[in-house]
């Protein structure tokens, strides 16, 4: 069975309910690791599940909240004869290398084995027999990397957006699939008073509306700042507006079955 496991649904700034944005693919009894912020073995720990059976590690980009943990991570696991691999764009894979190597992650004499994978926009990658991945360019960060997921066993497909602003290419990539993952980061009245957040990020109202024109079958929020105040019932108000399909505003911890 393939389910999406959400260790963490916020921004930067993480607050008493959520914490920084990361998720846990699954597919069968192997775990597939979409970023990675604080405490992620205390996390999947709580969910019951093994870090063990973590074969891949696929970054978006390399902003301090979506790659600080990866040490720890490493750290933790260190003495573990498992092999991980790491994927993202060339600047987040250069990124992840020297980050590991700056606390001595890559010396030898460790039984972890990591393995770094770049990928360009475009790019195929097969994480397991049944499930595949293809990337796309984000509007966020020179290293940004969004991610399609293919379900092979469950025919269905998956498109991760990571941090972006509102971009039409990824509305294409999205178009008519069976699940969206976007970045929701505020409602739109935050947009008005800091219009720096259009180049970056992207609001529930523009949110709704694009993945209405683009027929998505299940729209899934998520990457909710911390530092502004709102509630997530005025989210789902202004995605409603438009968009009119399954909705599913995540909590942390939640599971979504494929």
């Amino acid at each position: 069975m393939s389910g999406l496991y959400f260790l963490g649904t916020g921004g930067s700034v993480a607050t008493a309910e959520r914490d920084n944005t990361s998720l846990l693919v699954k597919q069968g009894q192997e775990l597939i690791l979409v970023d990675c912020p604080g405490s992620i073995l205390q996390k999947i720990k709580r969910l019951n599940f093994n870090p063990l059976k973590i074969s891949a590690v696929l970054i978006t980009h390399i902003h301090t909240d979506h790659v600080y943990g990866l040490p720890s991570f490493v750290h933790s696991l260190m003495f573990e004869d498992f092999l991980v691999r790491i994927y993202g764009s060339e600047e987040s894979v250069d990124f992840c290398r020297k980050l590991l190597d700056m606390f001595h992650l890559l010396k030898e004499g460790l039984k972890i084995q990591i393995e770094f994978l770049s990928l360009k926009p475009g790019e195929r990658a097969q994480l397991m027999d049944s499930l595949e991945i293809r990337t796309f360019r984000a509007p966020h960060h020179s290293s940004s990397l969004g991610y399609h997921f293919f379900f092979r066993k469950a025919r269905k497909e998956l498109i991760y957006s990571g941090d972006t602003a509102t971009d039409s290419l990824i509305f294409k990539e999205a178009k008519e699939k069976d699940f969206l993952i976007h970045d929701c980061s505020a409602p739109s009245r935050f947009f008005q008073e800091h219009p720096s957040l259009y180049s970056m990020h992207t609001h529930s109202l523009e949110l709704g509306k694009f993945s209405k024109e683009a027929g998505v079958k299940c729209l899934i929020p998520c990457h909710f700042f911390g530092e502004f105040k709102y509630s997530l019932a005025e989210i789902e108000e202004e995605i409603r507006r438009s968009y009119q399909g399954e909705l599913i505003i995540p909590r942390d911890y939640q599971e979504i079955t494929i």
